[in-house]
């Protein structure tokens, strides 16, 4: 397996003769750029954490060129978590928490994000390159687990009809994740994986299962992602590829906070300004502030909404 000096790797593997496909990944870089403007809860940590290392193992295997957008929409203590990773594994995350929110330490997902059991998971998949009248794919369904891994996992299995599982955790230095996943037999050749019997399929799959299964939360965050691979399924055939590096990157535009201003409308917009006489927007993923004064807001409605419309959740007026 390939080294470098980043800390930042997701390693896809698969295994030999089996419709079998696996990846594991580590972000540490990424991972405190992300935190480094917020000071979130511990448990809010956790899983904002696991949700970024969830996004970039299912990013690793997007066939277009694009972003896939997580979000859980709460209704506890925390509201949102949104993470963006597109097929580059560029990443940007952020949580809001309710204004007078409490967190413990030990607070668990129902606890934070679905209290009143009215929480969503949604996946977004994003085209770069539209054709006109192009939207982009969104799946929304309630939030159906105990965990960042059982509610992806639950996803996947509804959604995508694809055996998926999931290993996460996080802390304030590192985010860790493993997926195993059972491809459709028609898709193997197209994933380099030999023919096998159906049989032998799912025996491999079983076994990758049980072998992962032995992995503990404090054993992933404490273990680089080589050799985990190797403690896991040393007694495997498993084939590497070359590894990928995730890095923060933020997509925030002057253009994109301008267009979410014009959908406020104008009314909204001309209320703000004679209050606050110039609009500040930073933004929730890197920080950085525009300005918008009389003027720039004249000329913002005097222009149609370009197709860069679908300004992200990310910016915060004041």
């Amino acid at each position: 397996m390939t080294t470098t000096d980043t800390k930042d790797t997701l390693q896809k593997f698969i295994f030999d003769n089996a419709a079998v496909r696996g990846e594991l990944v580590e972000i540490s870089d990424t991972w405190r750029e992300i935190q480094a403007r917020h000071g979130y809860p511990k448990a809010v940590r956790s899983l904002l954490g696991e949700m970024v290392a969830a996004a970039a193992l299912l990013s690793a295997n997007l066939k277009f060129n694009g972003s896939i957008v997580m979000q859980i929409h709460g209704d506890g203590p925390v509201r949102l978590l949104v993470v963006e990773c597109d097929a580059e594994l560029r990443i940007r995350a952020t949580a809001k928490l309710a204004p007078d929110a409490d967190v413990a330490d030990d607070a668990t997902l129902r606890q934070l994000l679905n209290a009143n059991g009215q929480g969503r998971f949604v996946i977004t998949l994003d085209p770069l390159d539209k054709v006109p009248g192009q939207q982009p794919y969104q799946g929304i369904v309630p939030l159906d687990g105990e965990s960042m891994a059982t509610v992806i996992e639950n996803y996947m299995l509804r959604s995508e009809q694809m055996d998926t599982r999931l290993w996460l955790a996080a802390d304030d230095k590192v985010s860790r994740g493993l997926l195993l996943q059972k491809l459709p037999r028609h898709t193997g050749k197209d994933d380099q994986v030999k023919q096998a019997s159906e049989e032998e399929d799912l025996e491999t799959w079983n076994r990758a299962v049980m072998l992962a299964s032995t992995l503990k939360g404090e054993e992933l965050l404490s273990t680089g992602i080589e050799t985990l691979l190797n403690r896991l399924f040393w007694e495997e055939t498993i084939r590497v590829f070359d590894p990928q590096h995730p890095q923060f990157h933020c997509s925030c535009t002057r253009e994109k906070v301008g267009n979410m201003l014009k959908m406020l409308g104008k009314p909204e917009v001309d209320a703000a300004l004679a209050d606050l006489g110039e609009l500040g927007i930073n933004c929730d993923f890197c920080g950085k502030h525009y300005a918008f004064d009389k003027v720039d807001c004249a000329q913002l409605f005097a222009t149609p909404i370009t197709a860069d419309a679908t300004a992200p959740a990310d910016e915060t007026k004041h």
